[in-house]
């Protein structure tokens, strides 16, 4: 094992549809389970045009997971079988733990600029996927913005950043979760635990991942490292903003049909049997 983390494989982010007819971008889901275990899927939403999200994600069922919204600007109405309701606002964060079941919808709203965010699934393990579902709703004021260095900025959604803690605290896959800045040249260095999965994902600009890098990996596309103790991240000529993961494995079978992950088929069917006869909600 390196202690510099090696970049294992890049993947670029490619159009789909989910929800109701909704048009983004999918930068990992199934197909590329369990290399990036514990996380399972990370899409790229938003557009300049209206019609292309403004059909929304409306009633639907979660069970053995977490899903993590993180939005850049815009606005999405978010309701769900706990009685939870709001607006998911520009900066905002909306951490729900599925658990044995949640029930929710999230609808973005017509922007006069455009719409922008990303949506995370972190799985969780077996014996943890039937517990009580819980919902964190985090406003952008809540998020702590380090400024470790001139140039360098670091938003701490999870996990702690050099003794600042994030809001989000006590996940079973001991996630870190940064939204990371860095002017032209300068460079991000990150201790990591050896044996988590580690990925970034650039959401502008472009960076070198690795001391040795080739090329400058540019927007769109996430960069997935082998094991080591640290990774060394240079910003391009234009600067960079990527999001910085790290959680540790779970290493459990993985049945993911939908919107619902658990470890056998028999588990989901199960969940939309329940789901089809109204016992789904715990």
């Amino acid at each position: 094992m390196s202690e510099t983390r090696r970049v294992s494989e890049t993947l670029a982010r490619h159009p789909t549809m989910e929800g109701a007819g909704v048009r983004l971008h999918r930068v990992f889901g199934n197909l590329e389970v369990p290399r990036l275990d514990p996380f399972l899927l990370l899409d790229d939403f938003g557009s300049d045009n209206p019609d292309d999200y403004i059909a929304g994600f409306p009633w639907h069922p979660h069970r053995g997971i977490e899903t993590v919204t993180y939005m850049l600007s815009g606005k999405v109405e978010h309701q769900d079988s706990l009685g939870n309701k709001g607006v998911i606002g520009p900066g905002d964060v909306q951490w729900m733990t599925a658990g044995s079941g949640i029930i929710h919808q999230e609808m973005p709203e017509r922007a006069d600029g455009p719409l922008r965010g990303f949506q995370l699934w972190v799985n969780m393990p077996a014996a943890h996927k039937m517990i009580t579902p819980k919902y964190r709703g985090i406003t952008a004021n809540e998020i702590p913005i380090t400024t470790p260095g001139d140039g360098v900025t670091v938003g701490v959604i999870a996990g702690e950043y050099n003794g600042t803690p994030g809001p989000v605290q006590d996940v079973v896959a001991d996630p870190e979760y940064f939204d990371v800045s860095l002017r032209p040249g300068l460079e991000f260095v990150r201790a990591t635990h050896p044996g988590h999965r580690v990925f970034a994902y650039v959401v502008e600009g472009s960076a070198l991942f690795e001391p040795a890098g080739r090329a400058p990996i540019g927007a769109g596309n996430a960069v997935v490292y082998e094991d080591g103790q640290s990774v060394s991240i240079t910003a391009g000529d234009e600067g960079v903003r990527f999001l910085f993961l790290s959680g540790k494995p779970i290493g459990e079978p993985v049945s993911w049909y939908g919107p619902i992950v658990m470890n056998t088929e028999q588990e989901i069917r199960q969940a939309f049997e329940e789901y089809e006869n109204g016992t789904f909600i715990k």
